[in-house]
Parts: structure tokens; sequence; C-alpha cells
């Protein structure tokens, strides 16, 4: 009997995920058992961002992620029409996170748990590295992680810096926020910058008013941090540029994961890192 089988609620608690493998979560969140964020679940497994688009636009979108490489760091790409990851998991786009975001000329209709009646023959799935996949590696040297103690998603919000563009995805970045005390900000960069692939190293540094975030307003209904005594907010590339984007640019649909709530892959985070 595996270990999903023998947690029998329809429901689970958090506690209950703790510890399980990335099959493992990820079955439960197929079978619609939980659709909170996976943030600290799988511990030392990367974990990636999805945006799903139509054909006709993901060849702008994949140069719109090589132009873009800190915010959007592509780690796999499916085939049209097909919703399975084949390279960092194997899995199925359309159950196996356990919420999603849909949007329609650039607005947000839906929040699901399960997108398989929205998926069609045209769409195209990208997998984009999330920086949950380099937090381990922050704890593991010492830094804590004020999201984790708190049990909330990771600050999120949208900058005054904008993307690159390509064709019509055009729009501001989006980052990530994490406390850092000052004595460990060169340790967070060393540390971070081994995983260009799940947005590497911090974007900025200190002052948030200098990429036009206010620290008590974040985005996408991610969570306030009270700053400590000696705390710097330290910025790193996000996922969510894509929602941010697809605001900004009206496209006409587009499907991705919610913030907080990710892909959780079978590679571990050591193996991905650069060096």
């Amino acid at each position: 009997m595996t270990v999903v089988s023998k947690i029998k609620a329809d429901t689970v608690t958090k506690q209950e995920l703790e510890g399980l493998s990335p099959q493992e979560l990820r079955a439960i969140f197929r079978e619609g058992r939980w659709s909170g964020g996976t943030e600290g679940l799988a511990r030392g497994y990367a974990q990636a961002n999805l945006i799903i688009l139509p054909k006709e636009v993901a060849l702008e979108f994949l140069i719109f992620c090589q132009r873009n490489p800190q915010p959007c760091p592509i780690v796999e790409v499916t085939d049209p029409g097909s919703p399975m990851i084949t390279q960092w998991a194997k899995g199925d786009l359309r159950t196996d996170l356990p919420r999603y975001s849909v949007y329609k000329e650039g607005e947000l209709v839906d929040q699901p748990t399960d997108i398989t009646h929205y998926w069609r023959d045209d769409l195209v799935g990208f997998l984009i590295g999330c920086s949950y996949s380099f937090e381990q590696g922050l704890l593991n040297a010492g830094i804590p992680l004020r999201h984790q103690d708190e049990n909330k998603i990771v600050s999120v919000y949208t900058t005054n810096v904008p993307c690159v563009p390509a064709g019509r995805f055009a729009g501001p970045m989006v980052v990530s926020m994490r406390p850092v005390k000052r004595h460990q900000l060169v340790r967070a960069v060393q540390v971070t910058s081994r995983f260009p692939a799940t947005h590497g190293a911090p974007v900025h540094i200190g002052d948030p008013s200098l990429i036009g975030v206010d620290l008590n307003k974040t985005d996408f209904d991610t969570g306030v941090f009270e700053m400590a005594e000696d705390d710097v907010p330290v910025f790193w590339g996000c996922g969510g540029t894509p929602q941010a984007v697809a605001l900004a640019s009206k496209i006409d649909f587009m499907i991705t994961h919610k913030i907080g709530h990710l892909f959780i892959t079978d590679k571990l985070a050591e193996a991905v890192a650069a060096i």
C-alpha cells in the first residue's frame, strides 16, 4: 500500500503532505485532495511555473523567455496539443498542479483545480524554473526563510522594470522577495547564483522604491512580511511575470499556475545547479 493510499481523507493537511515524494504529491493533486500552495513540499526537488498558450503565439513567447531569462527560464516545452511532461517528470499539466489561473483577453476568469475541460488541441505548455527550487540551498547555508516560518506564500510584486518585448508579449517584470539579514547578503547571492534554471541571482537588493515596489502592497494574493531589524529586502525574478504580461498584452487565451501553486518535478534541485 502506498503512502497516498494510506491517506484516506477526501482532503489532506499540509502536515500530511510533508515528506511525500513528487510522484505521491502529484497523485494527490490529481485527485483534487489538495488545492493549497506547494511551498515547503518535496524539499530538495525543483518546482516549476506553468504557462499554457495557443500554438499561434507560442514561438513569440519562447522568444520572450529567451530575451528575459531571469524571470522566465524555460526548462521544458510540450508538443502542441499534448499536456504531457516527459523530461523533468512524467506528468499531466491538466491535473498535476493544485490550482491554476485561466486568463481570457488578459483578464483572470477562473482558478480551477483541474483544466481538462479547458484543454485544446492547439495548446503548448511551458515549464519555467521557480525560485522555490533554490530555497533548500538557502536553508542549508543557514539563511532562514520568513515565509516558510510563517506558513505563507513568498511575497510577490509587479515592478516598474520593463521586460524585453517579443511580438505581442510585453510588460513588467514580476519579482519574489525574501528578507535576508545584512550579514548574509553575499552568501544568499552566492547560493542562488548556482541556479540559473530557477531564476538564479537576485535582480535587485535594497531600496524597493527603485523598482517601483511598495513592500506593503503585494500582488497575486501573496503575503506581506514585517521587516525585522537588519533585514534587507532581496528580489528575485519570478514566474509570475507571464501573468503580468498577459494582463498588459491582452493575450486572447492563457493558462498558468496560480502563484505559489506549482508543478513539482522529479528533478533534484542540486541536479539542475550550474556548478
